[in-house]
């Protein structure tokens, strides 16, 4: 990546006091998350990144790599409620959101809410579950709310989806359309840990059995992650920065190996996706950088790229538009 800087053209800064203890709790969690996938410093970045920026996760990887240890130990930090789906071909749209049922001793319809209803949402296998269950999930991951028989439910303000796929195993898969897709701010993979690191792994594992480790306290206060969302989203993005984020969704939109490019949607997910990574380098002003730095998460799971490896593509698309050297 190439390194500008940009001064913020109206940006205020953070109140102190409390800003400097966010990006405290911030670096508690990033610790505590890198001792529970370790050797993946970078994949936690993103995940930081895009829950600050209230989008949603995809993990495209195989399984037994930590998909589901990374959103328990998430979940548990932030003090918040978790749940997960398994996702399979029997699934109904009703066991994601829940159902009415009627209760004869009040005569009356009684909601039963479903795993939706939680702060942190583990759908497992997502892309074995039909069409008609992904469909689901998109009210829900979209407008943070359930609609049924015309009754709103809404969901919690820090609602955080964690889904995955195993790209190396299609029978029996429905792979999730293109707007299904477009509800997730970013695609991750983790991969496969260094030799040190599954060394330290083997080692934890000779210890005490896990199922006797007492849960780990929360780190963050309640309503405090939605306060640092709310900071992430006033974050300064200079005129010229924006200009720069279109031109590169333009590009996107006039590539020979795209058959899909970025939507006005996906766009506005890049901006809050670069606003929090500005977040957690500590700076209230958006810099080209930082729209590079997650350009590869946020546009492989929206752009149609003709190709198994999308980031020569990406790469190109980025090294061909000019970058903008004043704020």
């Amino acid at each position: 990546m190439n390194h500008h800087t940009l001064e913020a053209s109206n940006g205020e800064a953070f109140p102190v006091a409390q800003h400097a203890d966010d990006l405290a709790d911030i670096e508690r969690l990033r610790d505590r998350l890198n001792s529970i996938l370790r050797g993946k410093a970078d994949v936690v970045q993103f995940v930081l990144a895009c829950l600050l920026a209230r989008g949603h996760l995809l993990l495209e990887d195989r399984p037994g790599l930590g998909k589901t240890t990374l959103a328990k130990g998430l979940a548990e930090s932030l003090g918040g409620y978790f749940a997960r789906v398994q996702c399979t071909p029997d699934l109904l749209p009703s066991d994601i959101t829940g159902f009415n049922i009627f209760n004869r001793k009040t005569h009356e319809f009684e909601f039963r809410r479903g795993p939706v209803f939680s702060d942190v949402l583990l759908a497992d296998e997502i892309n074995r579950a039909t069409p008609r269950t992904q469909s689901a999930l998109l009210e829900a991951m979209a407008e943070r709310q359930v609609t049924l028989d015309t009754v709103r439910y809404p969901l919690s303000d820090e609602f955080f989806v964690i889904a995955t796929q195993n790209p190396h195993e299609q029978h029996g898969t429905y792979p999730l359309p293109e707007a299904q897709l477009d509800r997730f701010a970013m695609k991750l993979s983790i991969g496969y840990p260094e030799r040190g690191d599954e060394l330290a792994m083997l080692s934890d594992a000779a210890g005490p059995s896990r199922r006797s480790t007492p849960s780990a306290a929360p780190l963050f206060q309640p309503g405090q992650l939605h306060r640092m969302q709310e900071a992430v989203a006033n974050v300064s993005v200079a005129g010229s920065v924006r200009d720069y984020l279109v031109r590169l969704a333009q590009a996107t939109r006039h590539h020979t190996e795209i058959s899909l490019g970025l939507s006005p949607r996906g766009l506005l997910t890049w901006q809050r996706a670069a606003q929090a990574w500005a977040f957690l380098d500590d700076r209230n002003f958006v810099t080209p950088d930082d729209v590079q730095e997650v350009a590869r998460p946020v546009l492989v799971v929206r752009l149609g790229i003709d190709r198994d490896d999308p980031q020569p593509v990406i790469e190109e698309i980025l090294s061909r538009i000019e970058v903008p050297t004043g704020g």
